[in-house]
């Protein structure tokens, strides 16, 4: 056979494009050494060491992310003018240009302009493209090539006929597009530039600057659209997102784990990753509220219990409080402390900004007590001390730590934790916050004192954050009050320096002799003394509750409560979002039904809907049992198609003993292609867990812990369990039947559900 000329045509332009990756990569390691070998020993020169550091590890890391499959495709399109010779584009993961004179561009971002025509177009409509071919490479050679002629000119190889009822000749590298959905899984979600459809492109560019709902079923690839959206998004608008950030939600950890190298891989590095358990600064939990909890908590209803909690701080004395002040008695009473709570409320200010009104107040009640009995004439009982002198009286009883304690004893310095756990683990204090309430739903509220803080609680706590000040303007004035001691003790410092300078130096020589007063003031002292950080804007966001971001992207948007919400959207006050999810696949019972009641409230009908239809990962004979549960849920619902069929037809196991244990060794002594994983109840993950030991290859999740993931081969076990467990059972078992890319088993002891009840090999017994 002869070789094909277009394979080594394109193999010499990719050894270009590595021989010029790695002279970037040379000249970046050899500024990188000599930017760590400079002294930095002035603040500038160490910020400045520190900033160039970190430009050129950020520059490294996407020349080794992009590494795998650099050049993935290429372009032969009609000039702009009458020359006969088409234009040529190679489009790769990052662009490159040539150190040549001319600045010759090797490879095109993906995401540039002149790269979109890759992924939309068609033969239909072919946007001046002759020929579209998709490169396939492996370490750093050239393994295929494939021509698609898109103007009519030749006769190219379209596929024929469908799978699942999808044409595969509509679809974008087909080839490419099949391999990647049959390739075992790793673990790790693998990106989608070279396999990108149509329906995704105009997702992932849109240029609306509101909020993006992408609907979608199992496997329609809406979290790689999210991603690359992501990506997209931040070359496009590079300027603005790097300062502000970028924030992408995912429903837990392990999820995050697995999309982590995607966007690296694209060149991105620069992005917080989060959950809700995780988002607000100091807590990391993945705990999960019991249903009932789950609910009460994620409701808006619990608003206003948790601003009645709040208030109940701001309290009144039963008995008047004896305070002393300068040897005098002095009475906080109820009158005293209701006049300064209504000044402090008159505010409108937050909880622990309205504290020092309150304070202020109280303490003027104080001073003029004080002043009356000090200052009233003998003779007709009239103030002789001015108001000036009343002030003055009230300063010093502001140095006065105990009387001052004594004070805010009835509005106290709140922090968002001990306010909630007060009202979480206290019977009587949730009692006082929730009027008409009944028994149960107080009941369920209530946790033991030592309980950790659930993702339910998350966004209880940001609400208090809100409702009381915390992490806003007050801590600004708490750490300007540290900076003015901290210049208040550098001056200090030098004053001493000044008075113990010798005095006997000559006259003559005096000016020749710097002391260290001559050379630094006190601000420039203080300023060392602080210890500066330089971290990326993500580093930066991860640490600040009040952190308003460029762009949110929730993945599995439709599990997150209305509360959660809530939280979300304080971190984008300018409503720009990407939102990714399926209310089929609810599993949350505080979760999302419908995005018009989750959107309406923040920007009535300014959000847009797409609907992604195709069905990428879940093989056909899997997608006709799910769809039977599809139709139970919501017989409006229509699922997704399946691009395609692989002939392996789904089985059932009937379990003789425990269906965990059953499960795990079936998985094991089965050893199926790539990565298996077992499904189980909340209940059951223990004993799964316990019985897989530490083999590889198998992974077991729990429902809630397998959302967003894919494995080659999927072991639901205890599917009627699954639909019993919690009120949205049904949403969740549709979960784990669409995990698989290749096969799925069930096992089961004597329960089935109706719609898995003919599965090949099922009996009940």
């Amino acid at each position: 056979m002869n070789p094909d000329p277009r394979i080594a045509d394109e193999q010499t332009h990719l050894d270009a494009v590595y021989g010029r990756i790695d002279r970037m990569r040379a000249t970046t390691n050899r500024r990188l050494r000599e930017t760590l070998a400079e002294a930095g020993d002035t603040p500038q020169a160490l910020s400045e060491r520190e900033s160039y550091e970190r430009l050129y590890v950020d520059d490294l890391a996407k020349l080794d992310a992009a590494e795998h499959n650099l050049y993935f495709g290429r372009l032969e399109v009609d000039p702009d003018d009458d020359d006969d010779g088409a234009e040529t584009r190679r489009i790769g993961r990052i662009g490159v240009l040539d150190d040549d004179d001319e600045d010759t561009t090797l490879l095109l971002d993906w995401r540039a302009p002149l790269s979109r025509p890759f992924y939309l177009a068609t033969p239909a409509d072919p946007d001046g493209v002759r020929v579209r071919r998709h490169i396939r490479t492996s370490n750093r050679a050239v393994r295929t090539v494939t021509d698609e002629v898109l103007d009519g000119s030749a006769v190219s190889d379209p596929a024929e006929g469908t799978a699942g009822g999808v044409t595969l000749g509509d679809v974008v590298n087909e080839s490419a597009l099949v391999a990647a959905l049959n390739a075992a899984r790793t673990g790790e979600m693998a990106d989608i530039v070279e396999t990108i459809q149509r329906e995704q492109d105009l997702i992932i560019r849109s240029p609306h600057r509101g909020v993006t709902v992408v609907q979608g079923g199992p496997g329609t690839g809406k979290t790689a659209v999210a991603l690359h959206r992501a990506a997209y998004l931040l070359y496009t608008h590079r300027d603005l997102l790097a300062r502000s950030g970028v924030l992408i939600l995912g429903p837990n950890t392990d999820f995050l784990r697995y999309i982590s190298q995607v966007l690296p891989s694209l060149g991105e590095t620069g992005v917080l990753l989060s959950t809700i358990g995780n988002l607000l600064p100091g807590l990391d939990t993945a705990v999960v509220d019991p249903p009932a909890a789950a609910v009460l908590k994620g409701s808006t209803d619990i608003l206003t219990v948790l601003k009645r909690h709040a208030r109940s701080y701001q309290s009144l004395p039963k008995q008047p409080v004896t305070v002393r002040f300068d040897g005098y008695p002095l009475a906080i009473d109820s009158a005293l402390v209701k006049t300064a709570r209504a000044k402090a409320r008159s505010t409108r200010r937050a909880h622990n900004q309205a504290q020092r009104e309150f304070l202020r107040s109280a303490l003027h009640g104080l001073a003029a007590a004080y002043a009356s009995r000090i200052g009233s004439s003998l003779l007709d009982g009239s103030q002789m001390l001015s108001g000036a002198e009343i002030a003055d009286i009230r300063d010093e009883m502001r140095d006065d730590e105990d009387l001052v304690q004594a004070v805010l004893a009835f509005w106290p310095r709140l922090e968002p934790k001990r306010v909630l756990s007060d009202l979480l683990t206290s019977a009587t204090a949730i009692r006082g916050a929730t009027p008409g309430w009944s028994e149960a739903d107080r009941a369920a509220l209530l946790r033991p004192a030592h309980a950790p803080f659930t993702v339910g609680d998350v966004p209880l706590l940001d609400e208090i954050a809100e409702l009381i000040g915390a992490g806003t303007d007050d801590d600004e004035a708490a750490a300007q009050a540290q900076w003015r001691k901290q210049l208040s003790e550098a001056q200090e410092a030098l004053d001493i320096l000044t008075g113990s300078a010798p005095q006997d130096i000559e006259d003559e020589i005096d000016p020749e002799i710097l002391m260290a007063y001559d050379l630094i003031d006190a601000e420039q002292l203080a300023q060392r003394q602080r210890i500066t950080t330089h971290r990326t804007t993500a580093e930066r966001a991860y640490e600040d509750r009040t952190w308003t971001f460029g762009h949110v992207i929730v993945d599995e948007a439709q599990e997150l409560s209305a509360m959660a919400w809530r939280m979300v959207m304080r971190r984008i006050p300018n409503r720009w979002m990407t939102v990714i999810g399926d209310t089929a696949q609810t599993s949350n019972p505080a979760g999302a039904s419908s995005w018009s009641a989750v959107f309406e409230p923040y920007v009535e009908k300014r959000w847009r809907l797409h609907e992604l239809t195709v069905n990428y990962r879940t093989p056909a004979e899997i997608m006709r049992y799910a769809a039977r549960l599809l139709e139970r849920l919501d017989p409006a619902l229509t699922p997704p198609t399946s691009l395609r069929s692989n002939g392996i037809e789904p089985t059932a196991v009937h379990a003789e003993g425990p269906a965990a244990h059953t499960a795990v060794d079936l998985a094991i002594a089965c050893d199926w292609p790539g990565l298996t994983g077992v499904i189980v109840t909340d209940d059951d993950y223990d004993a799964a867990v316990a019985a897989l030991g530490d083999r590889t290859g198998v992974v077991v999740h729990t429902v809630t812990g397998c959302k967003g993931l894919e494995f080659d081969t999927t072991v639901v076990v205890e599917p009627a369990a699954i639909v019993a467990a919690s009120e949205r059972g049904l949403n969740d078992l549709y979960v784990a039947l669409t995990r698989a890319t290749q096969r799925l088993v069930v096992v089961a002891g004597n329960e089935m559900p109706p719609e898995l009840a003919d599965l090949p090999g099922w009996h009940s017994s």
